[in-house]
């Protein structure tokens, strides 16, 4: 695995890197969110660049947003020494990332993630991708960046529900990697969270289980803990604008669901399941699901790029801090356990 840098500040991170470049050209890829509030504290720092900005938000981490960066590095006349920047979230990410892994078949990137989901998950491991249809992250490459650069300032520009979106993927990673950790986690609110100490423990437990298993042939599965059932509650409601959820929302109905079938299988006993669960409503509220809601959401999962042979494969708890994957869903499981968050 390439190298993570992380510090207060860009800076020191960054100068050693992009001033030893041997690139024959650079270009930034921004949304209109870190345009304003992010790349005025990089400009300087950079060597000549061109800067490519696009909309912000998960509806456009398409093929359409893909063709507009690829016309930008071709009608710049990039060549296969050209380097990528991508400063922003998991969609600046994970889009430029696939984008630039693409390119001519590949020129360099490197990830400057600005949101805590980005820096604690996203930048880290090199998952590239996009969504297709109604799927999330369904077209896709394994490719390192050059680098991660995790500058924390840039939390300090982030609105408070996107440090509560990005705090899932924490809790995620201590409950299946430091059941010390989420102890100390969960009797904390979220704003006496510290991220100096979360966000390098985050990276640490994600880069152990990529460098053993870098293309997600078996350990690395353990990240998608909530995932299977969060991210099809994420795809269902990013079609319905009034009820969009964030990422780490829809990953924290994952975690609640997920949990409770692991409680279900006797896997899990039932006072690690109150913890979880009390933890989680105290930092997210509980999310409204119907009942149709439920049956719209289940086929998403048929598409679960963990499934095998027509089977929803999960990600259940064995214990805190002792996940083990391949574990086959039913769909009267799946039902009943978005029937039990919901209710």
């Amino acid at each position: 695995m390439n190298k993570v840098y992380i510090n207060q500040s860009f800076e020191p991170i960054a100068s050693p890197i992009l001033s030893a470049n041997t690139y024959s050209q650079i270009a930034v890829l921004v949304d209109e969110h870190t345009k304003k509030y992010c790349y005025p504290k990089v400009k300087a720092l950079l060597p000549r660049h061109t800067l490519i900005a696009i909309k912000s938000g998960e509806e456009r981490k398409n093929l359409e947003t893909c063709s507009y960066i690829w016309q930008q590095l071709t009608d710049k006349q990039f060549d296969r020494k050209g380097l990528l920047i991508n400063l922003g979230g998991g969609v600046i990410g994970d889009m430029g990332g696939f984008c630039a892994a693409t390119y001519k078949r590949g020129i360099d990137f490197i990830q400057a993630p600005t949101t805590l989901l980005a820096q604690v998950d996203a930048s880290v491991g090199g998952k590239l991708g996009i969504d297709f249809n109604d799927f999330k992250n369904h077209i896709g490459v394994f490719k390192e960046p050059a680098a991660v650069l995790i500058a924390t300032d840039f939390l300090h520009t982030l609105p408070a529900k996107e440090i509560r979106s990005g705090f899932a993927e924490i809790i995620k990673h201590c409950l299946i990697a430091d059941a010390t950790m989420w102890e100390k986690i969960r009797k904390r609110d979220l704003e006496k969270q510290n991220w100096a100490e979360l966000v390098p423990h985050s990276v640490e437990i994600k880069k152990r289980v990529v460098a053993e298993d870098p293309t997600e042939k078996g350990l690395r599965k353990i990240l998608n803990f909530g995932h299977t059932i969060g991210h099809a509650v994420e795809s269902y409601f990013l079609k319905q604008p009034r009820k969009k959820l964030l990422h780490g929302e829809a990953i924290a109905i994952g975690m609640i669901c997920e949990s409770y079938i692991s409680h279900k299988r006797d896997f899990l006993d039932e006072q690690a399941l109150y913890h979880i669960e009390e933890f989680i409503f105290s930092i997210y509220g509980k999310a409204k699901i119907t009942s149709q809601d439920a049956e719209a959401i289940i086929p998403l999962m048929m598409q679960d790029k963990k499934n095998e042979k027509g089977t929803i494969q999960s990600v259940l708890l064995q214990g805190i801090g002792n996940p083990v994957y391949d574990q086959k869903l039913s769909l009267a499981e799946i039902k009943e356990a978005i029937h039990y968050y919901s209710n």
